[in-house]
């Protein structure tokens, strides 16, 4: 609820502030700052704790080319992915 109510406030003076170099160089900073911030919860503790052996890495890749390269759904991806991590049990 904060955020929102962040958000709420700031839309009056959004145009305004996008106009301003200040602002815009803000803006990349805090871009740049939450992708840092995603990449390393990605992977302590997702990736150390689910990613094992090789295998694991090689579902990874696909299903992460099967969303860049294939564009299929996310939620198709996660169902393949539930099921190849099932798959990956029995080898």
């Amino acid at each position: 609820l904060p955020g929102m109510l962040i958000l709420l406030a700031a839309l009056p003076f959004w145009a305004a502030l996008r106009r301003r170099p200040g602002a815009q160089a803000a803006m990349r900073g805090v871009n740049a700052a939450v992708v840092g911030l995603l990449a390393a919860s990605l992977y302590n503790p997702v990736w150390t704790s689910a990613v094992l052996r090789p295998a694991d890495a090689a579902l990874a890749l696909v299903l992460f080319l099967l969303l860049l390269v294939a564009k299929l759904p996310p939620l198709a991806v996660v169902g393949l992915g539930a099921l190849g991590g099932m798959g990956l049990i029995f080898i």
